[in-house]
């Protein structure tokens, strides 16, 4: 669990940098009422504005002497090249191959060097935070305190704007969204549940809340390339094992119908990752009353959101 005094600290750091998101009500026919949290908004479009800015902002001079390096499919590429550049420090970002086009290319626009490897190798650096040849600060996308106490502000704004929330759904990819933000919600309102949701690609912390037991899953890279993974990483789940309440695999075609609902009804734009809430809770795998959904991102592909679009489920 993250402490609050950091996750209200970070909230000072961001200041100027990620923006407070707005909490909206989706009018739809659901077996809750659901409030939208549009992290979309971000200056990248995403959360991850919020954990990087808060890990390289802080950090030293002298931390930062190599510049600061990264392993993501996208959004957390963008949200430390934002951050890096901020510092007037170089950023180089490791992406798995089958990173979406869309997400590549603003790690350029934002000054990022980007090197495109296997997914095995991707994982590889992400566990070990090292890519051979390239030094820098390794700013893990998740396994680092001070990403998920940037993560958590969201937390402290949901509460603020819905104090009497019943539950908050959040997509699950490697946990430092829902530590952050599930930190910040249980010290200040035990009572509210908190529920992972998982595409069902890789959906490691459903069959390990299934068998009791960490287990790792088949992993199939998807258009939902913000979320699922083969395994857990061991401190997050820590962490997060101790802060949800319950998880779920969300089919891919509930994931596009989410998506289909989202730009029908709201306007939003979001990917795969940041429709994943929203499928959960029409599903009723949030139950009743006052749910919050956090639209983690919308840094999709045009390409697959005009399939989506269309009424179909890109391949």
């Amino acid at each position: 669990m993250i402490e609050l005094d950091e996750i209200r600290h970070a909230r000072e750091v961001l200041r100027g940098v990620a923006i407070r998101t707005p909490l909206v009500r989706l009018e739809v026919d659901a077996p809750c009422e659901i409030h939208l949290k549009l992290e979309t908004l971000q200056p990248v479009n995403s959360f991850k504005i919020r954990g990087a800015g808060n890990a390289v902002l802080q950090a030293s001079d002298d931390e930062l002497r190599d510049g600061v390096l990264t392993a993501s499919a996208g959004n957390m590429a963008q949200g430390v090249a934002w951050a890096a550049r901020a510092r007037r420090v170089p950023a180089t970002i490791v992406v798995p191959e089958h990173a979406p086009q869309t997400k590549v290319d603003a790690i350029g626009r934002l000054g990022g060097r980007v090197i495109r490897v296997p997914y095995d190798e991707w994982w590889e650096t992400l566990m070990s935070g090292r890519f051979e040849g390239v030094d820098g600060l390794f700013v893990h996308p998740v396994d680092d305190d001070r990403v998920m106490a940037g993560n958590g502000t969201i937390g402290l704004e949901l509460l603020e704007d819905l104090p009497d929330v019943d539950t908050v759904v959040v997509p699950y990819g490697g946990g430092g969204l829902l530590t952050g933000i599930a930190s910040a919600v249980k010290a200040l309102r035990p009572q509210t549940r908190v529920v992972a949701v998982e595409p069902e690609t890789g959906a490691p912390v459903s069959a390990t809340l299934a068998a009791g037991v960490e287990t790792a899953v088949e992993y199939r890279p998807s258009w939902v390339d913000g979320s699922g993974s083969r395994a857990l990483i061991p401190r997050v789940w820590e962490h997060a094992s101790q802060l949800l309440d319950s998880a779920w695999a969300a089919p891919l075609p509930e994931i596009a119908a989410a998506i289909r609902l989202l730009a029908e009804r709201a306007r939003v734009v979001a990917e795969g990752a940041g429709a994943l809430a929203l499928a959960a809770a029409l599903a009723g795998e949030a139950g009743e009353g006052k749910v919050v959904c956090i639209v983690s991102g919308g840094n999709i592909d045009l390409g697959v959101l005009s399939e989506i679009l269309a009424g179909r489920v890109p391949a």
